[in-house]
């Protein structure tokens, strides 16, 4: 019996050599199986968490100097093609247009490419913190290339009247352009774009956000191809232009007050959020369907101080923009009717 009563006690007290143990606690308490730790898990906003795949703000920039880009080819095609040349010459003309487009692209996915590198081997010693700031940075970036979009898109539909000094000159020298000219002028032009792209993306080089730059710079591309056909069609078919201008600038508009507004918010996240101003029912949050959908053009439903007034401020701005640009060219559409009437206005009177 004593026997058994010291191995029963043994086994409560969970000792695996009964042999060696020679002094034995009686009121030795049942032990417990230690708990085992759980594997820390990253915050989603640590470098440790999940790859980025998609983010809007890179869409954004990849779209806006795409669609600069093709606008440019268009209108070096546009010269050639309805240019004095003969056949064999507006040919060749195009094909220049077409090598030039491809070096220039190859020569600056190469530079950022190589600034991708370099500035991609620095991310992993900077601060999440300081992560964090630059993806607001990388946001408000996106936001201002977004907003110059919106100020472009009436000019390319003729409801601003612009008039390109470059293309002007190559109109009036088209004569005497030679085609390495042309190819310069081209290349220069699409190598500029293309290479803001790179300057544009350090922000996102620097932090989490460098792995979603291919799927977000094919979504990108896709976009300007589909904005740069519809604005195609609407220069070639269309008449009355001002609705599809007025549509396009106020989507972009609102999308690039969206991205400033959530720039600005990342910093509140560092630094410190503003008071929240109000606050909607758990059906209008912006993470889940369908208000997600709008969330990119500035819904919240619990909007700080900081990213309420930055939304407004910033859309505020824009549209005084558009009335600035609009009424310059309700002006110059003024000048231009009555030079073509052989009459002095009043303001070249008065000089």
């Amino acid at each position: 019996q004593f026997k058994s009563m010291c191995r029963a006690l043994f086994r409560h007290c969970n000792f695996k050599n009964a042999s060696s143990v020679r002094h034995i606690d009686l009121n030795c308490p049942p032990t417990t199986p230690r708990p085992v730790a759980r594997a820390r898990t990253p915050s989603p906003r640590s470098p440790m968490s999940t790859p980025l795949l998609w983010t809007l703000p890179i869409t954004v920039i990849f779209a806006r100097e795409f669609i600069e880009a093709f606008v440019i080819v268009g209108n070096y095609r546009t010269i050639v093609t309805t240019s004095s040349w003969d056949e064999d010459r507006k040919r060749a003309g195009l094909r220049t247009i077409s090598i030039a487009f491809a070096i220039a692209f190859a020569i600056a996915f190469v530079m950022i490419l190589i600034t991708a590198c370099v500035l991609g081997a620095a991310q992993s010693q900077v601060d999440p913190e300081v992560v964090e700031l630059i993806e607001g940075v990388s946001k408000i970036v996106a936001a201002f290339a977004i907003a110059t979009l919106s100020l472009k898109v009436p000019k390319w539909l003729g409801i601003y009247a612009s008039k390109s000094k470059k293309m002007e000159a190559v109109k009036e020298s088209l004569d005497t352009l030679t085609l390495s000219e042309l190819r310069f002028n081209v290349a220069w032009n699409i190598w500029r774009e293309m290479a803001e792209i790179g300057i544009f993306l350090i922000p996102s080089f620097l932090s989490t956000e460098g792995t979603a730059i291919p799927l977000s710079a094919l979504s990108g591309v896709a976009v300007a191809i589909i904005v740069g056909g519809l604005l195609y069609v609407a220069n070639t078919r269309i008449k009355d232009r001002r609705l599809l201008a007025a549509f396009m600038a106020t989507v972009v508009g609102l999308l690039a007050a969206g991205l400033f507004s959530g720039g600005c918010h990342e910093f509140e996240e560092v630094l410190g959020e503003t008071p929240v101003v109000y606050r909607m029912s758990a059906g209008w949050s912006h993470s889940k369907f369908p208000m997600v959908i709008i969330k990119p053009f500035g819904f919240s439903d619990h909007p700080t101080q900081l990213s309420l007034s930055a939304f407004y401020l910033f859309g505020l701005t824009l549209i005084l923009l558009h009335v600035v640009q609009w009424y310059r060219a309700k002006r110059a559409a003024a000048k231009a009717e009555v030079d073509a009437l052989g009459v002095k206005s009043p303001a070249v009177v008065a000089v």
